[in-house]
């Protein structure tokens, strides 16, 4: 039951890192402009669109326990940005799905098998 569960949300976690990450390097809506109205250069989406292409790679790959480690805390700090970004911009309803994510890569986090821990 467990292994089921970490699978399920390690696959939305992953899946989020590569789509989302693909969507930033091209520079797509919805993430792409908001990031612009937010204020942030737009260099920072091939940054950071990059970084979760990479991210998605690692969760998924066996083994690389410490890249796992430093993988899962890279994808924490970008959706607890996005949602404090948009609390800052007094845009409350932007931080739903970013704060959900941060919920469902936490819970992978913390449900991998031994084999995929440090």
């Amino acid at each position: 039951m467990r292994s089921s569960a970490y699978w399920a949300i390690t696959t939305v976690v992953v899946g989020e890192c590569a789509v989302g990450g693909a969507m930033d390097l091209f520079r797509l809506p919805p993430f792409y402009p908001m990031m612009i109205d937010l204020g942030y250069p737009s260099y920072l989406a091939t940054i950071l669109g990059t970084a979760k292409l990479i991210a998605a790679v690692i969760v998924l790959a066996p083994g690389l326990p410490r890249l796992k480690e430093w993988a899962y805390a890279g994808v924490l700090i970008n959706m607890i940005g996005a949602a404090a970004s948009n609390a800052a911009a007094h845009r409350y309803s932007g931080m739903i799905a970013p704060a959900a994510f941060a919920v469902l890569a936490l819970a992978s986090w913390a449900i991998r098998p031994g084999s995929r821990r440090l």
